[in-house]
């Protein structure tokens, strides 16, 4: 077998037939009929409304995006209790590609919490260890051996997602012992796939529902400490981090209410993460995988990464109405307050 790039960081892709919230399937014709058309220029003031304009727009760009999707959003309600908006397979067990990243930093993050690791703890980065593609940071460089931080490690691995960042968490958390931090923590669908090195493994399988939770669980601080859960969400939350799906529509500092993590392989496209509202309140968590045959040429289609796919011209519009949903619906305040607002730089 010939294993690509993408291939050493992902095992297959996901094969599930799913239906889309309420009726149908997933690769449902165009012009089926909107139930509800009058919720497009709704701003929704209860979460109920929330949810409903959110499945309503789920609905309509998935179908017409086409593809296989399995996905679960939730919207927290003002007493912090969260109902799913969209619950499309969400027990499907996927590829999660390099939404897995979110799962592996916090494994880090829990031996620095434990005393085992810290942020400015030093690690050695050799030739050998470097993915030389297009993603990422480390391939660029071409001076090694280099000595980078912990925090320089999980900041690549999550913002521009740098590959060789795998590899070098791979060094502070072995495959195995990831996998073992991630059941006790309860998620045992979202695991990474051991390979002959202890150190080195694929970025494995979840399910939307333990993405979704896991994702709970973090804006809760029921995961990690309160520094490294902020330590966490502050990066997820960077401009640097993915636009090209969720965040595609969205003006700077809109962006800095959303985290996010996206991921992908051959045929599946794949992000998950959380809407803030402007106090920094967690509202909206979603988990969105995709795969299979998408609208237009398959080909080409598998060969695109980028914002023109037809899933992520789907994640971008639900994206929109995601964030437009935040705006005067209210929940209870975070643990942490997060608060960033974009500032331009020009040296000195």
């Amino acid at each position: 077998m010939n294993i690509t790039r993408r291939f050493a960081l992902g095992l297959g892709s996901a094969a599930a037939a799913s239906a889309v919230l309420g009726s149908g399937t997933a690769a449902a014709q165009d012009d089926e009929v909107d139930t509800e058309p009058e919720l497009e220029a709704v701003v929704p003031r209860t979460a109920e409304v929330a949810r409903r304009k959110i499945a309503r727009k789920y609905r309509l760009e998935t179908r017409r995006a086409r593809g296989t999707w399995s996905s679960y959003i939730g919207v927290a309600n003002p007493d912090g209790s969260v109902r799913a908006a969209v619950e499309e397979h969400p027990d499907t067990v996927v590829e999660a590609y390099s939404v897995n990243k979110i799962a592996v930093a916090v494994t880090v993050l829990d031996k620095v919490d434990r005393g085992l690791l810290t942020l400015d703890q030093r690690i050695e980065l050799t030739a050998d260890i470097v993915i030389h593609d297009t993603d990422g940071i480390f391939g660029l460089d071409g001076a090694y051996p280099s000595s980078i931080t912990v925090g320089h490690v999980l900041s690549a691995l999550l913002t521009v997602s740098d590959n060789t960042a795998v590899r070098l968490c791979g060094l502070l958390v072995p495959a195995r012992e990831i996998n073992d931090i991630l059941r006790g923590k309860g998620f045992v669908h979202t695991q990474v796939v051991p390979v002959a090195n202890p150190n080195r493994y694929y970025l494995g399988t979840t399910t939307p529902r333990e993405t979704f939770t896991l994702l709970r669980k973090l804006v809760n601080e029921e995961l990690l400490s309160p520094a490294s859960t902020t330590h966490l969400l502050t990066v997820l939350r960077s401009l640097t981090s993915f636009t090209d799906g969720v965040r595609l529509e969205l003006s700077s500092n809109e962006r800095l209410q959303v985290a996010t993590k996206a991921g992908w392989f051959a045929d599946g496209r794949n992000e998950a993460g959380v809407v803030f509202d402007a106090d920094g309140k967690p509202v909206i968590t979603f988990a969105l995988f995709a795969s299979g045959r998408f609208r237009g040429d398959e080909t080409a289609n598998n060969d695109n990464y980028s914002a023109t796919h037809p899933a992520l011209r789907a994640r971008a519009a639900i994206g929109r109405t995601l964030f437009d949903s935040v705006r005067q619906i209210t929940c209870p305040a975070p643990r942490p307050r997060l608060s960033q607002v974009y500032r331009p730089w020009t040296g000195a």
